[in-house]
Order: C-alpha cells, then structure tokens, then sequence
C-alpha cells in the first residue's frame, strides 16, 4: 500500500490528539504528507428551537472559533509532529462526517488516522460505545483505509 497523503481529523479534544503519536509513526514511516483538518461547529444545527441568529453574531462566532483552532492546530504540530515530513493545516465549517468525507476526495488522502472518541468522551474513563458518532460514519462511508485510535489505551 503506498500512503503518501495521511488525513488527520481533530477535534482538538484531549482523546483526538492521543491519535498523535500515530499519525507521526505513519507519516515517518511512509514519508507523508499529514493533513491536520478541523471541522468548526455548525451552529445552524443547535439554534432550531431558539430561533435564527443574525449572520454577524454568527460570523463572530465562527472568526474566533477559526481562530482559536489555528493557534492550537500550529501548537500541535510544533509539539506532536515534529517527524512529519510535510504538515498542511485545513480548517472548515460544517458536519464533522460530511466535513471529512470531502477532505478525503479533496485532498486525494491514502489513509484516515482517526481517535475512536472525541470530545463527548473527554471526562470519562471507560466508554461503553464501540465508537463515537463521527468515527462510527467515517468508518463506514471513507474509500480509503482508516486507522483508528483508541485515546483509552495506554
């Protein structure tokens, strides 16, 4: 199998970047590129019972939101990537699943490197779920292989 464009999804939850270490592994031993995707939240799908909110409070929102992910997106690769031969940063809106399911195609990635939990699964120390909700879709829709972490495992 030739992997020369390795796709990494993060939340930036603390399970996400557990994956890491084997995003590193594999873009070393294969000498790949690592693209780093961020999907930011989708607002539009949590204000339904609230009503619609102006596109000013939602830009707002989403100009910190992106910024705020870049800055710990570049910490990330300064302090988990640094065997990586080349690191290019994406940052999107939208559903997480569909967000990467793109990015795949897009980016024409060999291989999907993806915890098994992301921030819903943060503060516990067992998860009685197989895979969380974005994980479970990646696995069952990416045309390419995926690698998946469990962030429990030591």
């Amino acid at each position: 199998m030739e992997v020369r464009t390795i796709l990494w999804p993060t939340d930036l939850s603390k399970n996400s970047i557990k994956a890491a270490k084997n995003v590193e592994s594999l873009a070393e031993k294969y000498q790949a590129k690592v693209i780093l995707l961020y999907v930011g939240t989708d607002l539009m799908s949590h204000f339904g019972a609230y009503g619609e909110p102006t596109p000013e409070y939602l830009q707002h929102f989403q100009k910190w939101e992106t910024e705020h992910a870049k800055k710990k997106l570049e910490s990330v690769c300064q302090k988990e990537l640094k065997a990586c031969p080349a690191i290019e940063v994406r940052l999107v809106q939208g559903d997480a699943a569909t967000e990467i399911m793109k990015a795949i195609e897009k980016e024409k990635a060999d291989m999907v490197v993806i915890s098994t939990h992301g921030r819903g699964a943060e503060n516990v120390d067992h998860i009685s779920a197989e895979f969380g909700s974005v994980a479970k879709k990646v696995i069952a829709k990416s045309p390419v292989p995926v690698h998946l972490v469990n962030p429990l495992k030591k």
